[in-house]
């Protein structure tokens, strides 16, 4: 089991945003988490990931009990997790290849050919490679979105927590998203992905999960 939650609440700024969530994810799943915008999908995935804590309730995620997480261990969780954002967070003074190098640094890479050996894997998977010496402002928005899920799957994460990736593109690209991510499931990860991009769903038809009336359940119908 990648993700176990039972009886969580999800709180900001002392505010209940979501609460009642009992729910698991298996280990090679793609689920959705689909709501209408303000429904909490974002307070959700940011407490999946350690950004806001988790005050009432039990979950596992990766291996980490986030009610006991503490401040020195959410690095460590995020080594285990991939996530892509709506806006992408590229910095956009540097290269494809000095972003993705950054990270890497960031969580204690140091050898420089097996640095540059890992991002050429990842580049070429979302097939990006040509691209490696661009900066973001270069690329379209389908673009840096790929180098975005690049980044993400870096340190070969456990779960891949994906917060609208389609959200900045047009319906096109977004599909072209999709299948990458498909691809990227088919191949062993584990996704989770908010979205409220219905049509999308509809083509790609996975486990579905809505936020409605504070809660999350199970969608068992497919979107038309």
């Amino acid at each position: 089991m990648i993700l176990e939650l039972e009886d969580v609440s999800v709180t900001q700024r002392e505010k209940v945003v979501l609460t009642n969530i009992s729910l698991s994810i298996r280990e090679g799943d793609f689920v959705y988490l689909i709501g209408k915008t303000g429904s909490g999908k974002s307070s959700f995935m940011k407490t999946l990931y350690g950004d806001l804590p988790l005050l009432e309730g039990d979950g596992k995620i990766v291996g980490f009990e986030l009610k006991k997480l503490r401040e020195r261990q959410i690095p460590h969780l995020r080594r285990k997790l991939g996530i892509v954002f709506q806006d992408f967070k590229l910095l956009n003074d540097r290269t494809v290849r000095k972003n993705l190098t950054f990270t890497l640094k960031a969580v204690g890479w140091r050898d420089k050919v097996e640095i540059r050996e890992r991002i050429d894997e990842v580049l070429e998977s979302v097939n990006m490679l040509r691209s490696l010496d661009k900066y973001p402002h270069q690329l379209s928005g389908g673009e840096q979105q790929r180098i975005a899920i690049a980044r993400a799957l870096l340190n070969e994460p456990e779960l891949i927590l994906a917060d609208e990736p389609t959200g900045n593109l047009d319906p096109h690209t977004s599909v072209e998203i999709m299948e990458l991510l498909q691809q990227i499931n088919n191949s062993g990860r584990t996704i989770l992905m908010s979205t409220h991009d219905y049509p999308l769903i509809s083509k790609f038809p996975n486990k579905t999960l809505k936020l409605d009336g504070k809660t999350i359940y199970e969608v068992v119908q497919k979107y038309r």
